[in-house]
Parts: C-alpha cells; structure tokens; sequence
C-alpha cells in the first residue's frame, strides 16, 4: 500500500509512518522540521520525506503534487499535523485561531481536495482525520486548539458522506491525551498517557478490515480518563 501522512516527524505520525514502514508499505510524509525528517529516514530508509509548511496553502499544494508525481495510486491518507497552542479565547492572542485552523483543519482540508479526485477515480481508498477528544468535548484551556478540532470533526463527518458512493472510506481517530512533544515538562507519570503506537496500531488495524466495513469514528483516552 501508499502511504501519505502529515505532520509525521514526531508523536502519532511518526508512530503511523513507522509501523507501515515496518511492514513495507510505501510511505511519504511530511512536516516542517527537516532535521526530524531526516532522524526519520535515517531510521527507516524506505520512508520518503518532504519539509513544508502545512499551515500554508501553497506550500500544501505543492506536496500534492509531489504525492502524485511519486505514486501512481494512493490508499491511505492520513491527515495528523497539528499544532496545540494552551489558552482561552478570551485571553489568546490574536492570530491564535487563524494560524490554528490553518495548521489543524485548512491543511487537512486542502490536501484531500487535491487528492480527491484521484481517490474518486480509483474508488478506492482510505482518509484518516486526527481529529481529538477536544472535537467532542470543551477544555477550559483548549480556546482555539478545540475550535479547530470541532471543525476538523465536522470536515470529516461531510467527507464521509460525500465519498461513501465512491467506495472511499472516511475514519475520525479522537485521541485523548497521548504521550507525545507537546507535553514535554508535564508532571503527569506516563501512565496518565496513551502511546503514539497504540493509535498505529489502531489505523493499522482498520485499514485491514473487510472492504464491506469502515470505522467512522473511534475514541481512544488512557485508561485512568482524561488528564
């Protein structure tokens, strides 16, 4: 299978780009951070990276480009990249909620609009959401981070709708807090995590379901709840 995953040089895309590397599904990702792009390819050889900018629209065109010039059949795309800046909207500020929505929903939205019509061609193939357990429930500190996430939600929902007649499945992840480097310095023990490689786990394992079945949507928190 092709692989296409944003956001994928850290914490759940990278646990994502790793397990499908691992077994030999060809994949490319991207993110902005060149130098934990190329700790990634180091790693694992086979990966093919590409450094943008995902809050800009241009830049996320472009990857589109690149993603059809080197494969000739996409099955799974996997929109990840996201940012979490901590606040209230009342407090935050201004530019928080544009440069958000750009990174968190726009760039999701962008890229599977230039995909879509290979996907639709193909009638086949799978769209990953990341959306959060913020697109479904209010933080007092979520502000703007929570704002994209609901819309995100809401992207994803409408796609499935759309693209259920062409044989394209739509899923939404909505993980809890997963230990990853956003929180980097908290004083939470790991076990108040869940673990990037149990969300690949979780998209790899529905990608292998029957065609007769798509998991719209599925809720992963630690174990103890919500931190």
């Amino acid at each position: 299978m092709n692989i296409v995953i944003t956001g994928a040089s850290r914490g759940i895309g990278k646990a994502i780009a790793e397990k499908f590397a691992t077994e030999n599904h060809r994949v490319i990702v991207c993110s902005r951070d060149e130098t934990k792009l190329n700790a990634l390819k180091l790693l694992h050889p086979s990966i093919i990276t590409y450094s943008c900018d995902v809050s800009d629209r241009d830049a996320m065109l472009q990857f589109g480009d690149f993603i059809l010039q080197t494969f000739d059949k996409i099955d799974i795309l996997v929109n990840n990249a996201g940012i979490f800046i901590p606040g209230k909207i009342t407090e935050e500020e201004d530019g928080v909620l544009e440069k958000t929505l750009q990174t968190n929903l726009l760039s999701a939205y962008h890229l599977t609009r230039k995909l879509a019509p290979s996907f639709i061609r193909q009638q086949d193939g799978y769209i990953f959401n990341m959306c959060s357990v913020a697109s479904i429930k209010a933080y007092e500190n979520g502000g703007s981070y929570s704002i994209s996430k609901f819309a995100l939600l809401g992207f994803s929902k409408t796609l499935r709708e759309e693209l259920k007649p062409h044989n394209v499945k739509v899923s939404s992840i909505l993980p809890g807090a997963t230990l990853t480097d956003s929180w980097q310095g908290t004083d939470f023990p790991e076990s108040r995590f869940s673990k990037p490689e149990d969300v690949a786990e979780l998209v790899y394992g529905i990608v292998h379901l029957s065609k007769y079945s798509v998991v719209e949507e599925i809720l992963i928190r630690p174990q103890l709840g919500d931190i």
